[in-house]
């Protein structure tokens, strides 16, 4: 779960909306702005990102040119944007080399108006790409936080996520990071690798731990369709399920924060954004990048399969420069999808949801609207109980976020967080699970 509703639940828009049409009357105050750039150096056997690898430098600059394009679109579309937050994602955006991170930076604060020194920007890495001129220009160019895919720190579990990777390349970079300087550094791990053991997954944990990154992030290993390891699907459930808990419960003795299910942080660390997921829109740019408004969710077609995105990307970078003018596939959110989406986004985060903002924002009570699936988690454990008098139902908590004596807040229990990635599919609406299960996987 990372986003309501998964984008197997976009279809072609007909006909394709303007995007001066889908942004009118939008509120453009706390804009989350994200870039996708979607080439990786390899791919790990667990991945179903958008991305393709080995791409060459003519493509990577012909890319480039079409993002710049969709800017220009996009910026003509929107009356003053201001971006309160922003990330570049892929794929693996340092990918690109020094001089192309650097056009990137350029033609984004240019055409876009994103001063990206003045808000949190977060930007993913790996060990091999890590390099020191690399990291420079993300440090000159505003970068707060670093977040490097490590996952296991024991090379043969490394080999059996289809990860080839040596420690001693995982440890340089890290050192590199260090020592440029960002603000935050977040490590991510991965639980029920074949093979992996509750000491072998003690030993990554120790191992990350040794860095003190500010954030660490713990991913069970899925095994999806048209990935690498999903031609070898096995059960891992319990297995996983074990393994979490005991990589939860080492994080916390060691003095680190649960955010949500995958998310841990280091108390104090973690950089102030007004950006609200529940309620404020996001500007994505790159052909894997998706967009938010209130009322539509869009992006371009989604693919797996290597032969898939290629295509897609190959399509994109040819693309006219009115054709990134309009919104091409998406999802259409009325009220109850809206309503869902803000359950599903305060849900499965660790501080959970807060009725007196849901009412202020809806105008109807979270239990009013979902009881039903409320009573359902709250019969398995998976929610707490509000306390006796609490005025849950009326949503009588104080203020936009809940904050200050007397704040009543919706929260999963440790053991609810440790199904987020069930809970949220069983809160997907009717419509959009017709979608998704409608949708041919490719």
């Amino acid at each position: 779960m990372y986003a309501y509703p998964h984008k197997t639940a976009y279809r072609p828009l007909e006909p394709r909306p303007a995007l001066r049409e889908v942004w009118a009357g939008e509120p453009l105050d706390n804009l989350f702005l994200y870039l996708h750039i979607p080439f990786c150096e390899m791919r790990c056997g667990f991945c179903n990102l958008f991305t393709r690898t080995g791409a060459p430098e003519d493509l990577v600059a012909a890319y480039l040119d079409a993002l710049e394009r969709q800017a220009r679109a996009v910026r003509d579309a929107l009356d003053g944007p201001r971006f309160v937050t922003a990330a570049i994602g892929g794929g693996t955006p340092t990918y690109l080399s020094a001089g192309e991170l650097t056009r990137m930076f350029d033609l984004t604060e240019r055409i876009m108006g994103a001063d990206l020194r003045a808000v949190p920007l977060s930007v993913e890495t790996s060990p091999a790409t890590a390099t020191a001129d690399r990291l420079a220009v993300l440090a000159e160019r505003g970068t707060t936080r670093i977040s490097i895919g490590v996952q296991s720190f024991i090379d043969a579990e490394a080999r059996a996520a289809v990860r080839p990777q040596k420690r001693a390349e995982v440890e340089a970079a890290l050192g590199r990071i260090r020592e440029t300087g960002f603000e935050a550094l977040n490590i991510d791990l991965i639980y029920g690798i074949d093979g992996q053991t509750e000491e072998s997954w003690r030993y990554s944990l120790d191992a990350a731990l040794e860095w003190k990154p500010e954030e660490i992030y713990l991913y069970p290993l899925y095994v999806r369709p048209l990935t690498g390891l999903g031609r070898r699907a096995r059960d891992w459930d319990d297995h996983r399920l074990g393994l979490y808990r005991h990589g939860r419960d080492h994080l916390l003795a060691a003095g680190y924060e649960q955010v949500s299910m995958r998310m841990f942080r280091l108390p104090g660390t973690g950089g102030a954004t007004e950006y609200c997921c529940q309620s404020d829109g996001m500007v994505g740019l790159g052909c894997g990048a998706r967009s938010y408004t209130s009322g539509l969710h869009y992006s371009y077609e989604y693919a797996v399969g290597a032969g898939q995105v290629r295509a897609i990307i190959d399509d994109y970078v040819r693309l006219a420069p009115e054709e990134f003018a309009v919104a091409n596939v998406g999802f259409r959110l009325d009220s109850g999808e809206r309503r869902r989406r803000h359950l599903i986004q305060s849900l499965l985060q660790a501080e959970g949801l807060d009725p007196a903002a849901y009412r202020e924002r809806f105008g109807t009570g979270v239990t009013d609207d979902f009881g039903e699936e409320l009573e359902r988690l709250a019969e398995r454990g998976w929610l707490e109980p509000p306390a006796a008098g609490s005025g849950v139902a009326e949503g009588n908590g104080r203020g936009r976020s809940g904050h200050g004596a007397g704040a009543v807040r919706l929260r999963l229990t440790p053991e609810g967080l440790a199904h987020s990635d069930a809970i949220g599919p069983a809160l997907f609406s009717g419509r959009a699970r017709e979608l998704m299960a409608a949708y041919e996987t490719r």
